[in-house]
C-alpha cells in the first residue's frame, strides 16, 4: 500500500504558482523606446536600450537637455538609467522613481505585472491617485 501511495505521489502533476518578474526588455506604450529592467541588490532599475529616434533634428545623439541639473544636461538618453529603487511589495514593485527626460521631472512610481508579458507602470506626484499608468509589452 505504501508503495502504491508513493508511486501515485511522484506521478501526480504538481501545481506550482509561478511568480513573474519584470526583469527583461520591455517596449514602452508609445513604441518609440525599449527599456531593460534588471535587479541591483534587492531593487529594480531600468535603462533605455533602444530608441526609435536616437538623434535630434541636427543628427546629434539625443541628450538629457531638459534636466534641471546642469551637470546632467549633456548625458545621452540612450543607456540612461531612468527607473530606480523599486522594491518588491506583495504583488508589485513600489517605492521607486521614474525620470521623464521629455519634461526633466522625476516622479514616484510603482510597477505591477498583468501576466508575464504586460507591465503596468504608474508614475505619480504625492499619492498614486494623482498619476498616470502606462502599459508596456515584454520584448522577446
Amino acid at each position: 500500500m505504501k508503495k502504491i501511495f508513493l508511486a501515485l505521489l511522484f506521478c501526480s502533476p504538481i501545481v506550482v504558482a509561478e511568480e513573474f518578474l519584470p526583469i527583461g526588455t520591455w517596449i514602452v506604450a508609445s513604441d518609440d523606446a525599449k527599456v531593460e529592467i534588471y535587479a541591483v541588490a534587492e531593487k529594480l532599475e531600468g535603462k533605455i536600450v533602444w530608441l526609435k529616434t536616437p538623434t535630434n533634428d541636427q543628427g546629434k545623439t539625443s541628450k538629457d537637455d531638459k534636466n534641471p541639473d546642469e551637470a546632467l544636461k549633456t548625458r545621452e538618453i540612450m543607456g540612461m538609467i531612468f527607473l530606480k529603487d523599486f522594491k518588491k511589495d506583495k504583488d508589485e514593485w513600489s517605492g521607486g522613481t521614474i525620470y521623464d527626460a521629455k519634461s526633466g521631472k522625476t516622479y514616484k512610481a510603482n510597477i505591477k505585472l498583468d501576466g508575464k508579458d504586460k507591465l503596468k507602470l504608474r508614475g505619480y506626484v504625492g499619492i498614486p491617485l494623482f498619476g498616470r499608468t502606462e502599459e508596456w509589452k515584454r520584448q522577446y
